[in-house]
């Protein structure tokens, strides 16, 4: 009997499903690794089993009885403990408080049992003592570690819940190869004790080396288990993509070779916080993709070329000129254009009118101090259009739009005054179909035009329909280039997972 198991649990968020249909069986003492590509409905399927997601549909069975997960202290109540892939640490408090957060002792007072409370995280942080490196101890604040160490604290967290079923997703990430060295030797000694534990991860060596079965999620569905000991890394690569041999659609010969490479951005060895070492160059009329898993430097190396993350070493040439991205400003007058897929975060101004939100870039460029809104109004229209952006007038404020029009007003603010590239950080996270075939077919007119373009996407299909060239990177690298007929899934996801 299994320890615990899902059928056919189901999740959607308004017209996306994030997942249509999750199977996964975990047996008492055993490693199970979830494997899929970005957006497939792993952590979906593990945030449902860890009650901070409720499901639309199907069931959970634990020892084999149907229970109802409300929420997480009821996760908890059924067993389970979760690792998060973001963080969830209190800064301003230490390490030994961070591991008890979630079950403080407290005296009969109702106080903190102070006592009890660092004899209990002392035996986590002994767990990890000899790969922790300088400045850690129990009493250390977390906000004063490294990234590494604030990632192990997350780990302690969770083995502090004493849970028989622990999740782990994507625990390594920060991690040195000594640090994954121990945290393995302790999941090895958790499932000797019969304890079960889910784990994520995207480095295929780290899966054969931990995993005793693996679940396959393609496209919100579980498409497979396999045991570790029968298969290998090409064909768990092959029953993610579905057919070894899933060529990319192609819309016709690349932009670039229809006309004398012109190279409008060229990078040397880049490197800065998340990224090292990055070469490329774009030519004019070109779509140059970056792909790879989320958050293996693509977005990193984007907003240090726009001058948003500062550069550490490195060279990059802009119009045949070295460039040094210092700042935005300096990035938007050498005609670098930057979208960003957290609108929230660097695109739209919020409460302020659409007309606002669509000209700022058009009056640094243009150096304006004064405008008429009427001759605004004539220039921006034709760059709304040109995404067939859905607004019922440039006074309303831009929170009356919805996500995927907003997204449109940010793109479009770069259109009025047209820059020589274009450096897109993943555009259409949160917008709908409509949107994004809007927003592809933009895309491709610009680089028709001549325009060079750079596309970070954390769905492979997008890079695959409309990239010429793909760069993937892993840990912050580019580990391979995928042109012409190279550019298929199957060789997408074996960069990204392999050269992990």
């Amino acid at each position: 009997m299994s320890k615990i198991e899902l059928r056919g649990v189901s999740k959607a968020y308004g017209a996306t499903l994030a997942l249509r249909r999750g199977d996964l069986s975990i047996d008492a003492g055993e490693v199970h690794v979830l494997i899929g590509s970005n957006g497939s409905g792993k952590s979906t399927l593990c945030k449902i089993l860890a009650g901070s997601v409720r499901p639309d549909g199907g069931e959970i069975l634990i020892d084999g009885k149907p229970v109802t997960i409300t929420g997480p202290r009821s996760a908890r109540d059924h067993g389970i403990g979760i690792f998060y892939q973001e963080l969830s640490l209190a800064g301003h408090r230490t390490v030994s408080e961070n591991i008890c957060l979630s079950d403080m002792p407290v005296t009969r007072a109702g106080f903190v049992d102070r006592d009890a409370l660092e004899a209990r995280a002392a035996r986590y942080v002994a767990l990890f003592a000899s790969v922790a490196g300088d400045g850690f101890s129990a009493d250390t604040t977390v906000e004063n570690l490294r990234a590494d160490q604030r990632q192990l604290v997350e780990i302690m967290k969770a083995l502090a819940t004493e849970a028989p079923v622990i999740i782990f997703d994507e625990p390594t990430s920060a991690l040195d190869r000594a640090q994954v060295d121990r945290f393995f030797e302790i999941l090895r000694d958790l499932k000797a004790e019969g304890r079960s534990i889910i784990f994520i991860s995207h480095r295929m060596d780290e899966i054969f080396a931990i995993g005793d079965r693996v679940t396959v999620i393609r496209d919100g569905e579980t498409v497979g288990t396999e045991r570790i000991a029968d298969t290998n890394p090409a064909a768990v690569i092959r029953l993610m993509v579905g057919t070894q041999d899933e060529l990319a659609p192609t819309n016709g010969a690349p932009h670039a070779t229809a006309v004398a490479r012109t190279f409008v951005l060229t990078l040397q060895n880049l490197s800065g916080k998340g990224f090292a070492n990055v070469s490329f160059e774009v030519a004019k009329g070109e779509i140059l993709g970056f792909g790879g898993l989320h958050g293996q430097g693509q977005s990193s190396v984007l907003r240090a070329i726009f001058g948003v993350n500062p550069v550490a070493s490195g060279e990059i040439v802009l119009g045949g000129k070295t460039y040094a991205a210092s700042n935005p400003r300096e990035a938007i007058r050498r005609g670098l254009a930057y979208v960003s897929g957290d609108r929230g975060r660097d695109g739209v101004i919020s409460g302020r009118p659409i007309l606002e939100n669509v000209t700022p870039i058009h009056y640094l460029r243009q150096k304006l101090r004064l405008a008429r809104p009427a001759a605004l109004a004539d220039r921006v229209r034709p760059a709304l259009e040109a995404l067939h952006t859905k607004f019922g007038g440039l006074g309303h404020p831009i929170n009356s739009l919805s996500g995927g029009n907003q997204q449109k007003i940010v793109i479009a603010r770069w259109l009025i005054d047209r820059p020589d590239v274009l450096l897109l950080d993943d555009p259409t996270k949160g917008i709908d179909l409509s949107a994004k075939t809007d927003l592809f077919a933009l895309i491709r007119k610009l680089a028709a035009e001549g325009m060079g373009i750079v596309l970070y996407s954390s769905e492979d299909a997008e890079l695959l329909n409309n990239a010429d060239r793909i760069l993937v990177f892993n840990g912050g690298s580019v580990r391979r280039e995928l042109t012409g007929a190279d550019r298929t899934r199957y060789n997408l996801y074996q960069a990204a997972y392999e050269a992990a």
